[in-house]
């Protein structure tokens, strides 16, 4: 405990599940350890959600709002991962109905594209284009699954599937995209 009553961050070496309760008892210095540790990635998921930078970043700013004030509900600590990110695909959804504003990706295109590495470069435009097509509940669950690594049992539990519902779930999808991406080429 430091001197003026506050107690102290966790060591570089500890978790940062030794940094939770301090955080939810109030803890700033805590809690900043763990938006240190999970903000990055709550920033990747919400922008696959809304495909925009500043829409991105306002959804995960108000996830951290309802973070800090829920904090002390989490009774599962090694959830911790999974719920922060989930909160921010919740909010980025939110703020794309706030928006309500038509989805639309912006890329600069080259002049002379060169010849190497087109391919690449068409295909990802193809992914692009084809994920803009998505729902913003379809993106979030991609996202929470491919960006942030959220496993099929942990999905299930934040949306309310089975993990073999959220499995299937995530296959339509995933069919969805290559059928889009397969008619691209066409």
């Amino acid at each position: 405990m430091a001197q003026d009553g506050r107690s102290l961050p966790p060591a570089p070496g500890d978790s940062i599940a030794a940094a939770l309760p301090l955080a939810a008892a109030g803890d700033e210095v805590a809690f900043t350890r763990i938006v240190g540790a999970y903000h990055d990635e709550m920033c990747r998921v919400a922008y696959v959600i809304c495909h925009d930078t500043d829409l991105a970043h306002e959804a995960v700013q108000d996830a951290w709002t309802i973070i800090w004030r829920r904090l002390s509900e989490l009774r599962e600590p090694e959830r911790l991962k999974s719920w922060v990110v989930a909160i921010a695909a919740n909010e980025a959804r939110q703020v794309m109905r706030r928006t309500r504003r038509r989805d639309y990706v912006e890329m600069g295109l080259q002049p002379n594209p060169v010849r190497e590495g087109s391919t690449v470069w068409t295909r990802n435009l193809d992914l692009r284009s084809a994920l803009v097509l998505l729902t913003p509940e379809d993106r979030e669950l991609l996202a929470l699954r491919y960006v942030a690594g959220v496993d099929s049992t942990e999905l299930s539990r934040l949306t309310g599937l089975s993990p073999s519902g959220t499995r299937a779930r995530l296959q339509r999808i995933i069919a969805t995209l290559r059928t889009q991406m397969e008619g691209a080429d066409a």
